[in-house]
């Protein structure tokens, strides 16, 4: 017969520990918040005073190098301050959507490549000195080959955002799956599993950190060649605003797109941190 004492005193540690669980998860979670949080309010005071450090140390023209306080007064206080906004808003709308473009474009190919090298490490040899060339040759200089053949609509964007997001994110996400335990690799294999196996449950649930390093460093990336997209190809957006905005002299419009595009940057940024943060949190992968 069974304990009743004992079956109580185990059923009550076990409930004990599990609360125990339950408040370390939730105090990786707030501690992880609080740093993405902190990481956000520094990141914005660091541009602040570098941004105004440089027009005082260089003692830059007011006409060119607008100040901070120009620059909110050029989004939310002259006369045209609600047109400013719509003209920014509505580039920074397709500059966005070029950037998702790019950056599900680069990270999907990332994400299959890196899986191909844990799968196979013939194919990891063949493939990685052909991407290690190609990421030597600047992107400026590939463009016009790649507008050429792949034209100035959507798939351009793909293409050069893809570029920019793939190679970051594929050094990573390599790095990540290949960084697994040995003891856990043998435990598969012991019950009959195979690489696959030990990909899915091992190298892929393993290499999350390091997946979420992939992204943050993604999303800029990913803003990034939307703009040289723009810039180069697509003639819309902010890369496209930014370059039709120079040679008219409108600096104010110039600053206001650079800064929009930079604090959401920023702020997608924070926002990525902060999932990976309270993700890792609840899965015991971070200390707090």
């Amino acid at each position: 017969m069974s304990d009743p004492v004992s079956e109580t005193t185990s059923a009550g540690r076990t409930a004990e520990l599990r609360r125990a669980l339950r408040v370390q998860s939730t105090r990786a979670v707030l501690a992880a918040s609080g740093r993405g949080l902190f990481t956000l309010f520094a990141t914005i005071v660091t541009v602040l005073v570098l941004w105004v450090g440089a027009i005082w140390a260089f003692n830059l023209k007011p006409m060119v190098a607008k100040s901070p306080v120009v620059v909110f007064e050029f989004l939310f206080v002259v006369p045209k301050a609600a047109e400013n906004r719509g003209v920014i808003f509505e580039q920074l709308i397709v500059t966005l959507q070029h950037a998702l473009i790019g950056f599900l474009a680069g990270l999907i190919v990332a994400l299959i490549v890196a899986s191909l090298f844990q799968l196979s490490k013939g194919f990891e040899n063949a493939v990685m000195p052909i991407a290690m060339l190609l990421r030597s040759v600047p992107l400026i200089a590939m463009a016009p080959v790649i507008i050429l053949i792949v034209g100035r609509d959507t798939a351009v964007v793909a293409t050069i955002g893809g570029i920019v997001v793939l190679f970051p994110a594929l050094v990573n996400i390599a790095f990540g799956l290949r960084n697994t335990s040995p003891q856990l690799n043998d435990l598969v294999v012991v019950n009959g599993g195979g690489k696959w196996m030990m990909l899915r449950k091992v190298a892929l649930p393993n290499a999350l950190p390091s997946l979420f390093a992939a992204i943050r460093i993604s999303v800029p990336g990913a803003i990034t060649g939307a703009l040289l997209a723009e810039w180069l190809a697509t003639g819309t957006g902010i890369g496209s605003a930014v370059q039709r905005a120079i040679p008219q002299a409108q600096f104010s419009m110039v600053w206001g797109l650079l800064v929009v595009i930079t604090a959401v940057s920023v702020l997608l940024y924070a926002i990525v941190q902060l999932i990976e943060g309270v993700v890792l949190a609840r899965m015991g992968m971070t200390e707090f």
